[in-house]
């Protein structure tokens, strides 16, 4: 496979991500890197040798093509401008999810995509887990009959909220977007993939409930370091924050989102100074904490999705119920049952652990982008501009449902 020349926007802990598989797979190499912030700018440049550096994207853009495919990688409510603009230059764009805050900016970015006849994958990678191609197999090899219904959990995990949706970049959606869509466009995707069928009819209901000021312990302080309640708090900032020190991984994410000064100092002085030391109970977040949305499906199946933050930090949970059998996962193996022979079997699905780790779906989600920019072929995806557009439409009419309290069509 020829090598594939890569620019990526937005240097942040995805765009590294990214960068990082494209260019340790040995199919890819990035040429130019757009990122305002200039400590990340360098470090970014430094690790993959890159001498072509823009503070913005749109100085990126005016270079004009530089390389066969674009990351994009900037902020939610950034992802609109760049795609378009490089787009119409021809890039092939890898671009992370949301594809964009609104239904009008989407839909923008799809037509650039078609009118420019580039290769798009957004980053739902959840489609290319190998506990994905495990159920599909199953789904696809009709075991199961003809689904009836779907249920499907995406347990957020308590730590995981406070950290990226009270505290960190998504807790805000005036500043974000609103949680279904940062966080579970991913499911919502997910689930019409495996059902195989559009959504006609949804109804959601959630809020926020529990990190407000209402919910505050007495006593508590502003900050995490000043705060009388912090020990015996499941939302203590120097617990979570100090606990990642000396682990990798950790360091890695979520340490990297709070500081690049990963020490003891660096740590206390961003608690002590940055957003990541807030009490939960007193930041400017208004993103709900938990919701369920129910779907109707072409052909009368329904579904039903929980997101919430009160759970462990762990894989998503599905159940399928099928006319002729079932089947539960956990992200890790699948429980199939057969209805014709009362047999049950475990099918492992080549994960060792139940955890909230979808690396492998981020690998092999690159690595096909890679392969189809390669050969131009992008029916090598498994999902395309429009399929993605599709998805977020059932996340925005869900979101149209919660805030009018009724069911809306598509």
């Amino acid at each position: 496979m020829n090598q594939v020349s890569l620019v990526v926007v937005g240097a942040g802990l995805r765009g590294q991500g990214y960068a990082r598989r494209a260019v340790s797979s040995g199919a890819a190499r990035i040429v130019a890197v757009a990122e305002p912030d200039a400590g990340r700018r360098a470090r970014f440049a430094d690790e993959f040798g890159v001498s072509a550096v823009y503070e913005d994207w749109t100085e990126l853009a005016a270079a004009g093509r530089i390389a066969d495919g674009a990351i994009i990688a900037t902020p939610d409510q950034q992802h609109t401008g760049p795609a378009i603009a490089l787009a119409d230059l021809g890039y092939h764009l890898l671009t992370e999810k949301p594809m964009a805050p609104t239904e009008d900016e989407a839909e923008r970015i799809v037509d650039a995509v078609e009118r420019n006849k580039v290769i798009f994958a957004l980053c739902h990678v959840l489609r290319y887990t190998a506990y994905t191609r495990a159920l599909m197999d199953v789904v696809e090899s009709g075991r199961i009959g003809e689904i009836m219904s779907i249920e499907h959990l995406e347990p957020v995990g308590w730590w995981h909220q406070a950290h990226s949706f009270v505290r960190g970049e998504w807790s805000n959606s005036r500043t974000s977007t609103p949680m279904l869509l940062a966080k579970a466009c991913h499911d919502l995707d997910w689930m019409l993939y495996v059902v195989g069928r559009p959504v006609e009819r949804v109804s959601s209901f959630g809020r926020l409930s529990h990190f407000r000021r209402e919910s505050a312990p007495a006593g508590a302080a502003a900050r995490c370091l000043d705060c009388p309640i912090e020990p015996t708090c499941p939302y203590s900032a120097p617990r979570l924050y100090f606990g990642c020190l000396g682990d990798a991984d950790k360091e890695f994410w979520p340490l990297s989102a709070v500081t690049s000064d990963h020490t003891e100092t660096g740590v206390r002085t961003a608690l002590r100074e940055g957003p990541y030391g807030r009490c939960v109970y007193d930041s400017d977040n208004d993103v709900v904490d938990h919701q369920v949305v129910s779907l109707e499906f072409a052909g009368g199946a329904t579904g039903s999705f929980t997101m919430t933050a009160f759970s462990p930090f762990e894989m998503r949970k599905t159940r399928l119920f099928g006319t002729h059998g079932y089947v539960e996962g956990d992200g890790v193996r699948l429980r199939v049952v057969d209805f014709r022979t009362g047999s049950e079997e475990t099918v492992e699905t080549g994960g060792e652990s139940v955890d909230a780790d979808h690396t492998d779906g981020d690998h092999a989600l690159v690595d096909t982008f890679l392969e189809a920019v390669a050969a131009g072929d992008p029916t090598l995806l498994n999902s395309d501009a429009a399929t993605s557009l599709a998805g977020h439409r059932v996340v925005w009419a869900a979101e149209r449902a919660r805030a009018a309290g009724t069911v809306v069509r598509l």
